[in-house]
């Protein structure tokens, strides 16, 4: 199958023109599955909870999700993007899995970045995987969005539910430190990894955010296949085997899933007084 990467450089607040230029950049090439950045049309850098809220939407009835479904149909392929979602008076850093036939699935952000935490509510629904269909075969999609990286467990969680890929959306300011831990969580956890980044500055407060693109694709022994630029609009597909990601044995004797000993991972202490 096909993967690609869109790295965008939305202009704050500019829900719409932003929309529909990442679907003008995806809609040059041809790819099975789509990942688009972190909060792709909203821009990232909130001033306040009121502000934050005008442009959170519900999911999947809002426009941004309706918009990437019609992309979807159009090119017969599936995406995962990111979006600002308000449920209730709860507002989450959403993510959304849409294909051919509409709306899949929504993951909340658990790992809540920065200032993140003063507008949106952690994640609150336990990571998930999501079967798709490409062609006649049936790929597991996971869901992680930017921090997560850094936590092993999410990956880790994806990967025992049975994942294949696990798309990442991002809005990354640290440079290659996620790129660095995601080739890390592919070659742990025997998985491909779409991480999509975005690029350009917001100056909305005191602080400027420069978002460092390098937008990659990685294959199940942290081999990566496709990195993109630290500072331009573009986007890349690459070809994955994902008979790759179901292949988890290291040597006759070796499995990455398999060798776990959760039985031993406990943090009670000995009777020595160590961990």
């Amino acid at each position: 199958m096909r993967i690609g990467i869109a790295q965008t450089s939305p202009v704050f607040g500019e829900i719409a023109r932003n929309t529909e230029r990442a679907l003008d950049l995806i809609g040059k090439e041809q790819a099975d599955l789509w990942v688009l950045p972190e909060l792709f049309a909203s821009g990232y850098q909130v001033r306040g909870a009121d502000e934050a809220g005008e442009l959170s939407e519900r999911v999947p009835g809002g426009a941004t999700t309706q918009a990437l479904v019609e992309q979807a149909r159009r090119a017969g392929c599936h995406i995962v993007a990111g979006l600002p979602e308000r449920d209730g008076d709860k507002l989450f850093n959403s993510s959304v899995l849409v294909g051919p036939e509409g709306f899949i699935a929504s993951y909340r952000k658990v790992h809540l970045f920065y200032e993140e935490k003063l507008w949106f509510s952690a994640g609150d629904r336990p990571f998930a995987v999501h079967d798709i269909t490409i062609g006649n075969e049936t790929v597991r999609i996971g869901m992680m969005i930017c921090f997560d990286h850094l936590f092993p467990e999410s990956a880790r969680s994806l990967a025992l539910l049975g994942a294949d890929i696990i798309c990442h959306p991002a809005n990354l300011v640290m440079p290659d430190l996620a790129q660095r831990t995601m080739a890390i969580r592919s070659l742990e956890n025997g998985v491909f990894a779409g991480t999509a980044n975005r690029v350009g500055e917001e100056s909305r407060t005191d602080e400027t955010l420069v978002f460092t693109g390098q937008s990659q694709i990685v294959a199940p022994y942290g081999e990566v296949l496709v990195r993109l630029s630290v500072d331009r609009e573009e986007v890349a597909v690459g070809d994955i085997d994902i008979a790759r990601a179901r292949q988890k044995a290291i040597t006759k004797h070796n499995d990455k899933l398999g060798d776990r000993r959760p039985d031993l991972y406990t943090l009670q202490r000995s009777a020595g007084g160590t961990k």
